[in-house]
């Protein structure tokens, strides 16, 4: 039985065995199977079969033939790869070609590398860039490539605006990436929440989760059309954009909602409230990341499917709604998610540490939560669940829309710090009412402060 062990032996050989192993197969995954079972290549490496093997028939085997041929660097030839990427028809060997070529680091390959930069495909145009950005300082390079900040793709502008356009901010008076402000901490603000944001600083909060109020769906949520409020939501997420700390998250849980019809001739209208939001989000700085679901039991929703379960008529079909939507934004960085990381202490990084039986897929099966003072109140398990995997302790949560405060008690249990704002006076009393409940809020302090209380506190 061939083995990568049998075949790894073989390549130390250096008297060109695996060529002739190759040339003894007549099945194409065996072959396939050889080449993705090189590993790195010896310097005495016999690379004759590579060559032979890029007009092979099959695509699979052409790309791993192209793969290897990259791994021998300065001594691979480009002549052959530039013929057959003229002819090539499939795109994945296309893009490996391009990395090849650049791998090799050598000089001569720049204007080949500049002429895949006018290819209509981004990924080889990004391969071309990754070959080129290993010339240092190199003016030449750098003139063919800052145009690219204008390209038509949003990778391609993204990579060149990193690489030459981003700069380092240096405020002086900005707090370490892992703290935030004491006034913030453990707070809750009965205030709109415009209102209240207008007295944060930039860049002070780690993780934003919330539900924002349903578009006419409830009392407190009243607004004179649509539009106003998916622009009311704008506003608040754009300010919580400025706040949030660089590269951080916002969770943002929705769903689509059914406004009742006015008359049995007046139809319902149905908004798709995650949807339409998104294009806002986007457009002000935050990166899509994730869309994770949460799964309602059956019973625990409204009936919609009754009418039709009576007569089953085509048209008439509405489903049950059992899910709502956990979307995850971040906001947008050139620095990676390991910057973020070593912004902790070790100790930090190890106590936070997500334990064994952690969610692995983007479903969520939990059961909701209902409040006779709040309709709409979070399940702690889901709290729980964001919470723990999108901060570390001690970083600062924040929820617009307080409600019931389950953000904050949650955020709490779990050794993270919060800062809320809740315009309603009913439910800023009911979490007050809570924390003289609570041993863990007698515990920590929570301070609950008016608009004006709040401004005084930060004086």
């Amino acid at each position: 039985m061939l083995t990568k062990k049998y075949i790894t032996e073989l390549k130390y050989r250096g008297n060109g065995d695996i060529a002739k192993l190759v040339q003894a197969q007549r099945d194409v995954g065996t072959i396939v199977f050889i080449l993705e079972s090189l590993g790195q290549l010896p310097s005495d490496f016999h690379a004759d079969f590579l060559y032979s093997l890029l007009s092979h028939n099959h695509a699979q085997v052409r790309l791993n033939a192209v793969k290897n041929i990259g791994k021998l660097n300065e001594k691979s030839d480009t002549k052959p790869l530039l013929a057959l990427y003229q002819h090539e028809s499939d795109t994945s060997v296309k893009r490996e070609i391009v990395s090849s070529i650049g791998r090799q680091r050598k000089c001569i390959n720049k204007p080949i590398l500049y002429n895949f930069l006018n290819d209509e495909d981004p990924k080889i145009v990004c391969q071309a860039i990754r070959g080129l950005l290993v010339f240092e300082n190199d003016k030449e390079v750098a003139e063919h490539l800052k145009p690219l900040v204008n390209h038509k793709n949003e990778m391609v502008r993204t990579v060149i605006y990193k690489e030459y356009f981003a700069k380092e901010k240096t405020k002086k008076d900005s707090l370490p990436h892992a703290e935030t402000y004491d006034f913030l901490k453990n707070v809750v603000v009965n205030a709109d929440v415009l209102e209240a944001l207008k007295y944060v600083p930039d860049e002070s909060v780690h993780l934003t989760f919330t539900s924002p109020p349903y578009y006419n769906a409830r009392d407190y949520s009243i607004y004179p059309s649509y539009q106003v409020y998916l622009e009311f939501l704008d506003k608040v997420f754009q300010e919580t954009h400025r706040i949030t700390k660089e590269g951080r998250f916002l969770i943002v849980n929705t769903s689509p909602i059914i406004i009742p019809r006015v008359s049995r001739s007046h139809s319902s209208k149905r908004y798709g409230i995650p949807f339409d939001l998104h294009p806002y989000l986007v457009k002000n700085g935050w990166e899509f990341i994730d869309d994770i679901v949460w799964l309602k039991p059956e019973a625990s929703v409204k009936n919609r499917i009754g009418g039709f379960m009576q007569h089953r008529k085509p048209l008439g079909y509405k489903p049950n709604s059992v899910t709502e939507y956990l979307m995850v934004y971040r906001k947008q960085t050139e620095k990676l998610l390991d910057w973020n990381i070593r912004s902790y202490d070790y100790k930090t990084v190890e106590e936070s540490k997500v334990a064994d039986g952690y969610e692995t897929t983007n479903i969520w099966k939990i059961d909701p939560c209902f409040d006779k003072v709040h309709s709409a109140i979070f399940p702690v398990e889901l709290c729980k669940r964001v919470i723990q995997y999108y901060s570390y302790k001690g970083d600062l949560i924040f929820d617009p829309f307080g409600g019931s405060g389950t953000v904050g008690r949650t955020a709490k249990s779990l050794d993270r710090l919060f800062f809320l704002t809740e315009q309603e006076p009913k439910y800023f009393e009911y979490m007050q009412s809570k924390q003289k409940d609570s041993q863990l809020f007698k515990d920590r302090k929570t301070n609950f402060f008016t608009l004006d209380e709040f401004k005084n506190a930060i004086r």
